[in-house]
């Protein structure tokens, strides 16, 4: 598995539509979370490894209603 978190802009007045939708349609999608500064929402996803993240990133997320810019962070380890 492969973690990556994505941050994302949207449409002012839109990005709890946005959460809702990536929750609910997005079965990579683990976590969104509302975050202040430069951007509105802040996404976990869990991917299979071998997916495209930049396809995942290009189909899935950037094209739900409200989303207006990504920025993504692909992981390497996680500590517990």
């Amino acid at each position: 598995m492969q973690t990556i978190f994505v941050m994302m802009k949207c449409e002012l007045g839109h990005a709890y539509d946005v959460a809702v939708k990536a929750v609910e349609e997005v079965e990579q999608v683990s976590e969104v979370h509302s975050i202040s500064g430069q951007y509105d929402l802040m996404m976990k996803c869990y991917l299979p490894d071998g997916q495209d993240i930049g396809h995942f990133v290009v189909n899935k997320l950037q094209t739900i209603t409200g989303v207006k810019d990504t920025f993504t962070m692909i992981t390497f380890k996680a500590f517990n």
